[in-house]
């Protein structure tokens, strides 16, 4: 099974953006990555299987409830600044690095 990484906002229009730009930089170096964006509203019925859930920095504060509903698959919350820049590369690497040391 490949690596499948979530990302949720309050609407998913702006983790879109970021997951274009994570899906970008996946091609080079983590092909076998699946990247989606959700509202949270949709993660119980999205998030099945996931291997990490990223949290745009405006849903921040649902990080906990979200972590409960979800308690083998971890819970992370973007840096602002990259959110705020679509570093997509840059966080990918962080949910790739968080999931490696998972292991």
């Amino acid at each position: 099974m490949g690596i499948k990484i979530i990302l949720a906002c309050a609407v998913g229009m702006s983790t879109s953006m970021l997951m274009e730009r994570m899906k970008k930089a996946a091609k080079v170096t983590a092909p076998e990555v699946e990247i989606t964006a959700h509202p949270v509203s949709e993660l119980s019925a999205k998030a099945s299987g996931s291997s990490i859930i990223l949290l745009g920095p405006q849903v921040s504060y649902m990080k906990d409830k979200i972590a409960t509903a979800f308690p083998t698959v971890p819970v992370q919350v973007i840096d602002m600044r990259d959110y705020g820049m679509m570093n997509g590369e840059k966080v990918l690497r962080e949910a790739l690095d968080i999931l490696n040391t998972a292991k």
